[in-house]
């Protein structure tokens, strides 16, 4: 099956990354139709707009027609990717997407996603959510490979994997069982082939992945998403989750997807995804993010109360949790910080005269509603302190007579492995700082942190279901010793000596 990459590959790669925020950085967004008669790159298109917030850097379509893939990939945000003329050009039956914020391999064009390979079979499409654990090892099995690779992702190689066992003579249910199982990490796929649709996720389900239907259930037009706002977008219906260790089957005018267990592990989907991550629109456990947001803020008001004028909460992820904190103790909320929404991920630094003379490009306070009042801040998570820091000045600087930070989530102690780009564990204030000593560096009068415990009993669901690794060091999945040396620090301080 012929494969025409398209000519925007063949540009270089964006300039170094912007100074890092305080936040743990995206996953990446995957999503995919199977639609005879639609236009599957337009709606794809837009459920890759829905996905916007997983991942900034590139962002790709492949679609299927007939004999032919046609693929479509560069930097940037997925409107600066694709238009109306491009995805004219791209029609078909079957499409997957991709929106990429690099964990794995860095930002370049050569790096975007989807992965488009042939086999003795005809092509296939491959796009990932996650990162791999053993890459280097797998990279090393397909070393006979390596003047093939174009890339340096982990996702490159499960598509190699993928590619070897088909060549082997392996159908392609059971060559993607076999790729599967050579992979240690976290990997949520979507794979389009001459044979339809396949979804998967790994054994632990730590990246999420669900699918619906676009009208009727008897024309079997199917949607995988990384979340359900991307079924929402174009008004999919939702199914059901692909379940963690779950490979599913659609085939095209099948009504039954063809659904079977390819390994069994306990289910440890991101807690970060409930917290921050996920859109809080998409619905987990069957409820919106944006229900469960608000509870943690109930449950950090109760633990961790404060006599305080009114509440404002970071926006965007943090406001839920502000209203819940604000409900619980009856504090007034308020909107203390407005946010520009337009700002996206700015590669134009500010020069350092403009950063002195403080520059807000992304938020700016409101001294009409903080001048002489005791405020409490909500945000979802602090990282490194950075931005953090300069949050609380501007309050201050805004007229707030005093700042107390409340943070909806436990402190972030420990890096992940599986798909959140965190830097280094000596960088994370947690792990490096007491509490007093945080206080001190953000400059607020006192600073507390929802518990785990209230963190997961706010989800109403079983506390074993979730990774916690980056608040406790828990790992589900082994990792090789170089691996772990790559982020953890030998001998964790501060917070992060009490964390595990």
């Amino acid at each position: 099956m012929p494969f025409s990459p398209s000519s925007a590959q063949e540009q270089s790669g964006v300039e170094a990354k912007a100074e890092r925020p305080d936040k743990p950085e995206e996953a990446c967004g995957v999503f995919a139709v199977m639609a005879p008669q639609q236009a599957v790159a337009n709606l794809t298109y837009f459920g890759l707009y829905a996905l916007q917030h997983r991942g900034q850097e590139s962002a790709g379509i492949a679609v299927f027609d007939g004999s032919h893939v046609r693929l479509h990939k560069d930097m940037g945000l997925v409107s600066q990717v694709f238009d109306q003329d491009v995805l004219e050009r791209m029609p078909g039956e079957l499409a997957i997407g991709h929106n990429r914020y690099s964990t794995t391999g860095s930002s370049k064009v050569c790096n975007a996603q989807p992965v488009v390979l042939m086999t003795r079979l005809g092509a296939f499409a491959l796009a990932h959510n996650g990162n791999l654990v053993n890459a280097a090892e797998l990279r090393e099995s397909l070393s006979h490979l390596a003047g093939e690779f174009t890339s340096t992702t982990d996702s490159e190689l499960i598509a190699f994997a993928l590619q070897q066992a088909v060549d082997g003579g392996q159908s392609w249910n059971a060559a993607i069982r076999s790729a599967a199982g050579r992979c240690r990490g976290a990997f949520s796929l979507v794979i389009g082939t001459p044979e339809g649709l396949f979804a998967l996720r790994d054994g632990h389900g730590i990246r999420p992945l669900v699918f619906g239907l676009i009208g009727e259930p008897e024309q079997a037009q199917w949607v995988v998403s990384s979340e359900t706002c991307g079924l929402d977008i174009i008004g999919a219906r939702y199914s059901d989750d692909v379940q963690p260790g779950e490979l599913i089957h659609f085939l095209i005018g099948d009504p039954i997807p063809q659904r079977q267990r390819w390994i069994e592990e306990p289910a440890k989907l991101c807690v970060f995804e409930m917290i921050y991550f996920a859109r809080p629109d998409s619905r987990f456990f069957g409820e919106s993010l944006y229900s469960y947001r608000v509870r943690i803020g109930e449950v950090l008001a109760r633990e961790n109360p404060v006599d305080a004028d009114i509440v404002i909460g970071v926006p965007d992820s943090g406001i839920p949790a502000a209203i819940g904190y604000s409900q619980a103790s009856g504090i007034p909320f308020a909107d203390g910080l407005i946010k520009n929404r337009y700002v996206g991920r700015t590669f134009i630094q500010p020069t350092q005269a403009m950063r002195e003379a403080g520059i807000r490009v992304k938020l700016n306070p409101l001294p009409d509603v903080l001048a002489g009042k005791r405020v409490v801040v909500i945000d979802d998570s602090i990282v490194r302190g950075t931005t953090s820091r300069k949050l609380v000045q501007a309050l201050r600087d805004a007229g707030a007579t005093a700042v107390h930070m409340r943070i909806s989530s436990p402190p972030v102690t420990h890096p992940c492995f599986y798909g959140i780009d965190t830097d280094t564990q000596d960088h994370l204030i947690a792990a490096r700082l007491t509490l007093a000593e945080i206080e001190q560096h953000l400059g607020v009068d006192s600073l507390a942190y929802l518990s785990k415990t209230g963190m997961v009993e706010a989800a109403r669901s079983d506390s074993g279901q979730f990774c916690t690794a980056c608040f406790d060091g828990a790992y589900p999945i082994p990792m090789d010793e170089e691996v772990r040396r790559s982020k953890l620090m030998l001998e964790p301080a501060g917070l992060a000596a009490t964390a595990c």
